[in-house]
């Protein structure tokens, strides 16, 4: 999705910084707000930065450090070890990170990151951010990542509670 002037005022809110390298809005909350935006793989002037979904909403981030604090990454990265299925379809997100990087990196006429077999969130081998993984859950749909999928449903209706016309999204 394009990014517009009031998208980077809002993101700018909601970082509490200015946003950095916004390529474009990966995924909306309901309320229309960006939630997660697209990074360009290289910051002005051109420093490496390898995550290109970057969760924004207040909510989630709430969310996701709630599970973090829960030891919710510990947990799956132990299950990762054990679950030859489970790699795979972690695996297969950290290559499909890795091809929506690049194609960025080519839509934009840069170049991509200076080691570009690191994606995000700790992908393949562990779960190191649920902030990473979930913002690509929520930029490309679900089936994508499986640790990204699973902490949303923990999450649940993150912004039920949180967000909208009277909640801790802009206005």
């Amino acid at each position: 999705m394009p990014v517009t002037d009031a998208d980077l005022a809002i993101v700018t809110q909601q970082l509490g910084r200015p946003s950095r390298g916004v390529a474009g809005i990966a995924w909306r909350c309901p309320f229309g707000f960006p939630g997660v935006v697209k990074t360009a793989p290289r910051l002005p002037p051109d420093e490496p930065f390898p995550t290109t979904y970057y969760l924004t909403c207040p909510a989630a981030v709430v969310a996701c450090s709630r599970l973090e604090a829960a030891s919710v990454m510990a947990e799956m990265t132990a299950r990762l070890q054990d679950d030859p299925d489970l790699q795979d379809r972690y695996r297969a997100a950290h290559q499909a990170y890795l091809g929506a990087r690049a194609e960025l990196a080519k839509q934009l006429g840069i170049s991509d990151v200076p080691r570009p077999t690191v994606s995000a969130g700790g992908m393949p081998d562990r779960v190191k951010c649920l902030h990473a993984l979930v913002a690509q859950s929520l930029a490309t749909g679900a089936g994508v990542n499986p640790f990204g999928d699973e902490s949303l449903a923990m999450m649940g209706d993150f912004w039920n509670d949180q967000c909208g016309p009277t909640g801790g999204c802009p206005e």
